[in-house]
């Protein structure tokens, strides 16, 4: 099956990577990707639309239609946030996106990266893991087709941009990492296949843990 994507977060670090193979994969015939700022990227296959306000989709909705992917790779860290702040930006500004995208294409198959650790009962002491929690039940109850992606340390796609100031520091963890816990590591480019895969194939379970993301990757 051939996939046109929406991908959000497209200027972050994991947007970014998640775009750049989207970009190459065959399978992938057609990308729209929206920014609260210009990405920088031009591609035959590549439309772009700058949003400042993704709780208002009403200037754009009408451009969403047709779409049988989306790629939700737009978050926060919960790191110094207030618990209601966190959830505003987490579950209400997701699922806001997701009920536009439910209704203009109810066939389509959402792809989003939570993150290792996230909590499925709802019930766990930290928080953002239950607001991650909530957020993949409420989608997986909102889409028929629809994958939750845990990714854990990812090693950035060689040629990304935007990759955080920091990551240079640690990059060289993720060879040790790899060999000693590799259900914690992946790359980028990993959890990328394994969205694209799991969009055109499907995939046996919906939510993915880091090994299932590199197995999937390797199909």
């Amino acid at each position: 099956m051939k996939i046109k994507a929406i991908i959000t977060g497209a200027t972050g670090m994991v947007g970014e990577g998640v775009l750049i193979e989207c970009l190459q994969h065959p399978d992938v015939e057609k990308v729209l990707v929206i920014n609260r700022k210009p990405g920088g990227v031009s591609h035959p296959k590549l439309k772009e639309i700058i949003l400042k306000d993704f709780f208002n989709l009403a200037p754009i909705e009408s451009q969403l239609s047709g779409y049988n992917a989306c790629f939700f790779c737009l978050g926060v860290s919960s790191v110094g946030m207030k618990d209601d702040d966190y959830k505003r930006m987490t579950y209400d500004l997701t699922m806001n996106f997701a009920n536009v995208l439910a209704k203009l294409n109810p066939d389509l198959t959402f792809e989003y990266v939570s993150g290792a650790g996230t909590d499925s009962t709802e019930k766990g002491r930290q928080a953002w893991a239950r607001v991650k929690g909530a957020t993949e039940n409420a989608l997986m109850r909102l889409f028929k087709n629809s994958y939750m992606m845990r990714p854990g340390f990812m090693k950035a796609t060689a040629g990304q941009k935007n990759v955080k100031s920091y990551y240079k520091y640690i990059d060289w963890l993720y060879p040790i990492g790899r060999a000693l816990y590799p259900a914690g590591f992946s790359t980028l480019q990993e959890l990328a296949l394994a969205m694209i895969k799991s969009a055109t194939k499907g995939y046996e379970k919906q939510i993915l843990e880091v090994k299932d993301i590199v197995a999937l990757a390797k199909r």
